[in-house]
């Protein structure tokens, strides 16, 4: 069955038009999502509105109300959200064009898909889309979805456009209160370095095949097993390493060498002694053998991969 679009009109730059649809670029609808039960007749429950004072309410009783200060509200009507309600026109009017770059990755927000709605449209379609691929531009347009205005970017992607809706600046929170503690100091260059040749070498293609999401695979596993009468399938969590020196990790992470670990071994005499790390070594050892990790990585073969158990 065909896709339905989520919104229909017309795409406009000055005097150009051309009639598109838009759909939705994601869907969620693969999820796994649970319902709640009760326990003893396993029917679904209900969510009904309690009021405090009067129990039990009906939906038809509620109205909006507006936190102006801690549970001081201000009730808002029908007619006050019509007075202000924008009448979609049905237009994508592109304002103006920006480089894709310039757009912080914080401010995008929903993906969507635009195409041309019948071959009429497609000639104009194809050739903004086309000036937007050769130009390395993103079109900025606004978008009246479920009566409210969005801003959006519109650029080229395949034979079609990608639309994003864009966040309000004031859902977007500034760094300062987070990063402001940070030091501004520059690393040590043997450290940077050794931090660049890991990244060199751990640098590939992104795949998002790749990166699937092992929690939710792993319970529709264990659902399976359920409904198969099989006990549930436990992920294990996964395994945390020991706290180790930085400039040891990232010299035992190219050598594909497990790092040395802070550990307390044990005396002929039964007491405890601490070993020292391997990163406690002398500055002229410790960088010469950055040059043996990195041919160690070179020449090391890679390791087989772990058989699945049955």
């Amino acid at each position: 069955m065909a896709a339905r679009a989520s919104w229909k009109g017309h795409l406009r730059l000055s005097l150009v038009s051309c009639a598109v649809k838009m759909y939705p670029a994601t869907s969620s609808t693969d999820r796994i999502r649970f319902n709640q039960l009760h326990k003893d007749t396993h029917n679904r429950i209900n969510m009904k509105p309690v009021d405090p004072e009067l129990g039990l309410v009906e939906r038809s009783d509620l109205v909006k109300g507006y936190e102006y200060e801690p549970k001081q509200y201000v009730i808002i009507e029908e007619e006050d959200l019509e007075a202000v309600r924008i009448e979609s026109n049905h237009t994508l009017n592109i304002e103006a064009f920006v480089d894709g770059e310039e757009i912080d990755a914080l401010y995008q927000d929903a993906p969507y898909y635009l195409a041309p709605d019948g071959a009429m449209a497609e000639e104009t379609f194809i050739v903004l889309r086309e000036a937007m691929r050769q130009s390395g531009k993103v079109a900025i347009a606004r978008l009246v979805l479920s009566s409210r205005e969005r801003v959006v970017t519109i650029g080229a992607k395949d034979n079609g456009m990608f639309i994003t809706t864009l966040r309000n600046p004031s859902e977007v929170r500034g760094t300062a209160e987070y990063f402001g503690d940070i030091p501004d100091g520059k690393p040590e260059p043997e450290m940077l370095e050794l931090a660049e040749k890991l990244i060199e070498q751990k640098s590939t293609r992104f795949d998002p095949k790749a990166y699937e999401d092992r929690y939710e695979v792993a319970l529709m596993e264990m659902i399976k097993e359920k409904l198969k009468g099989h006990k549930p399938i436990v992920a294990a969590a996964p395994e945390r390493g020991n706290v180790v020196n930085l400039m040891d990790a990232l010299k035992a992470s190219l050598g594909d060498a497990k790092p040395a670990a802070r550990s307390k071994a044990k005396t002929a005499g039964g007491k405890s002694s601490t070993r020292k790390p391997a990163a406690e070594k002398p500055e002229s050892e410790a960088k010469t053998s950055l040059k043996a990790a990195l041919d160690a990585s070179k020449t090391k073969k890679p390791r087989a991969a772990p058989r699945k158990k049955a």
